[in-house]
């Protein structure tokens, strides 16, 4: 099938002015496993951003895009699980063509269908962090993925007010955990305690001062979502035995893992495109993104969109990107089509 579609590329010479520009391109074939997706909405995340800025290990042409709610048009002939006109959500591959297209070819297998009851603004904003949270929290940090199975379970997750933070506080809550968040302005603060923490604290103040105020010395689970380089060793001294802290914000600088070592402490990643990268598991991605959606209809956790853009052009995706890198958000940013 050759389909042409209308896509924005990131043309890597310009660091000024408009970042993208439109393209129209054919589509690759479909796959066995494939699904073609008519875009409805887009997710703007920093991992796009990151990449703009670096200029390497994107596709070529270079267009970007990991968030993605649409409407399928056709499937590979492998595909059992989705039909044609089912509405569906999924975070897609670095390997792969990106989301900020008119049309998209992606793996069903890492694919789910889009929650009822929810907007298309809310449902875009939900692949990429929601797949991150539960990954860390759940196959990593070793959480229980059962509601209310981590009673007694302290955890602090540094940015509890980004995406990824907005997925996790709910998550992790959901499972039971008491959930300790790091948000410093007055509208942060009001956001992470409404997903469900329990308690929040200043991440700009020393951390460990603050615990120690609520009576709390040592946590079995820490999640860095911000700045690894500035919390690592704090972080170190915070975790309890046979603990985990993990972080998903690579460093910039070396660190002394051994002030994890007479604590038996783990030292965990999580790199969400690391399955779709190595071929590893790829249909848990798409299972996981079923439960998300699963927990969203029955009112468990909420949608994390807060900041909406209309139109599918250069313009808004170069405002969706300085957005980002303001470094400010609240929650997910999205661009309805």
């Amino acid at each position: 099938m050759k389909t042409n579609a209308i896509s924005f590329a990131h043309p890597f010479l310009l660091s000024e002015g408009n970042l993208f520009r439109k393209i129209e391109m054919e589509l690759p074939p479909l796959g066995e496993h494939d699904l073609l997706v008519d875009v409805e909405a887009i997710s703007v995340n920093p991992v796009d951003t990151k990449l703009r800025q670096a200029g390497t290990d994107l596709p070529d042409p270079p267009i970007l895009g990991y968030d993605a709610v649409g409407i399928v048009t056709a499937k590979g002939a492998a595909v059992q699980n989705f039909t044609v006109g089912d509405e569906v959500m999924y975070a897609g591959s670095t390997k792969r063509l990106g989301s900020y297209s008119e049309k998209q070819v992606v793996d069903a297998r890492i694919a789910a269908h889009a929650p009822a009851e929810c907007t298309i603004a809310e449902i875009a904003g939900l692949p990429l962090t929601f797949l991150v949270a539960y990954e860390v929290l759940f196959e990593k940090i070793g959480l229980i993925p059962e509601e209310g199975a981590n009673q007694g379970v302290k955890l602090l997750i540094i940015n509890g007010a980004g995406g990824a933070g907005s997925a996790a506080v709910q998550l992790a809550k959901w499972s039971g955990a008491t959930v300790i968040a790091t948000a410093s302005r007055t509208e942060t603060i009001d956001w992470v305690t409404r997903l469900g923490a329990d308690l929040v604290i200043d991440h700009h103040k020393n951390i460990t001062q603050q615990l120690k105020a609520q009576a709390i010395s040592l946590l079995p689970a820490i999640l860095i979502l911000h700045s690894t380089d500035e919390y690592f060793d704090e972080m170190a001294g915070l975790v309890a035995p046979f603990g985990h802290v993990a972080s998903i914000v690579e460093t910039a600088q070396p660190h002394q893992l051994d002030l994890l070592k007479n604590k038996s402490a783990s030292w965990d990643w999580e790199y969400m495109f690391v399955k779709t990268d190595f071929d590893y598991q790829v249909a848990t991605q798409g299972a996981i993104l079923e439960k998300v959606s699963r927990l969203l209809e029955a009112k468990k956790i909420r949608p994390t969109t807060t900041k909406v853009l209309h139109g599918l052009t250069p313009e808004t995706l170069f405002a969706a990107h300085q957005t980002i890198e303001g470094n400010r958000m609240i929650g997910k940013l999205v661009i309805e089509f």
